[in-house]
């Protein structure tokens, strides 16, 4: 059986254009010219997962990039990023600076991590990562560095933009961030919101669908993927209610998928 990462690599990405493939919750692989990202991929396969790992974290040996965006199995998956650290051996990490000393631990050395902190930027090979905090539901920066848990990403390489929202809420200031980068290609939302029974278990919360739907129409991306729904039963969202949402509202002008794991999705550079 062929390996879908060979899928990946054979895939030709022309200029101003990327592929994405939605790997459950809000992992995405994205490949923008010829290289390669993966982002918070869950490959774990631990109870209670509704979704299996799509592949498996041994033949992931051709990303270039990995990026978490906080210190969540379902989003820097400790067991994943020791594996890569071997099958990959020329990949750098992007994480949040604030838990370095947790990624050195999984066995990834200093010139490999890239951590970063809201508003720095970082250039690795072709491809650009912008970090912004995120509020999951709190910023919550560490008192002593200043230093934020959850980040958000913009990612631009081979001509368009890519955002990856994280784990978060709307906060203020945020949406002006986003702005300041122009016109956005692709943006990856959850949407499984939160409320007083997950907060009780600990489970902290994300925008609702009808709040991350709003943002799209604010921010006007080429294309709105909706995530974190699918993976946990006491922790969902409804991808249909949000798409449906964002059509009536905005009236049509934004397009959005319910995206299907390891489905590619091709996107172009829109003004």
């Amino acid at each position: 059986m062929k390996r879908i990462m060979e899928e990946v690599m054979v895939e030709k990405v022309p200029d101003s254009s990327a592929v994405l493939w939605w790997l459950g919750q809000m992992g995405m692989l994205v490949k923008m010219g010829e290289t390669v990202l993966c982002i918070d991929y869950f490959a774990a396969d631990l109870p209670g997962r509704q979704v299996l790992p799509p592949i498996p974290a041994e033949e992931m040996g051709e990303v270039n990039i990995f990026l978490g965006t906080h210190n969540h199995i379902d989003h820097i998956d400790h067991p994943a990023w020791r594996t890569w650290a071997s099958v990959c051996p020329d990949a750098k990490f992007v994480f949040p600076r604030l838990h370095q000393t947790e990624i050195l631990a999984d066995g990834i050395a200093a010139d490999r991590c890239v951590g970063m902190n809201d508003g720095e930027c970082v250039r690795i090979g072709d491809v650009t990562v912008h970090a912004i905090a995120a509020s999951h539901e709190f910023l919550d920066p560490d008192p002593v560095s200043g230093l934020y848990p959850c980040l958000q990403y913009v990612i631009e390489g081979n001509g368009v933009r890519i955002y990856h929202a994280g784990d978060t809420v709307r906060y203020e200031g945020m949406l002006p961030k986003l702005k300041d980068f122009g016109p956005i290609d692709a943006a990856l939302l959850p949407i499984n919101g939160r409320d007083a029974e997950r907060y009780r278990r600990n489970c902290i919360g994300n925008m609702t669908y009808q709040e991350a739907a709003d943002l799209a129409g604010e921010l006007q991306p080429g294309l709105t993927i909706p995530g974190h729904w699918d993976m946990f039963a006491d922790n969902p969202g409804d991808p249909k209610a949000f798409v449906d949402y964002l059509d009536v509202k905005y009236g049509g002008r934004i397009r959005a998928v319910q995206p299907s794991l390891l489905t590619p999705v091709r996107i172009a550079h829109h003004q």
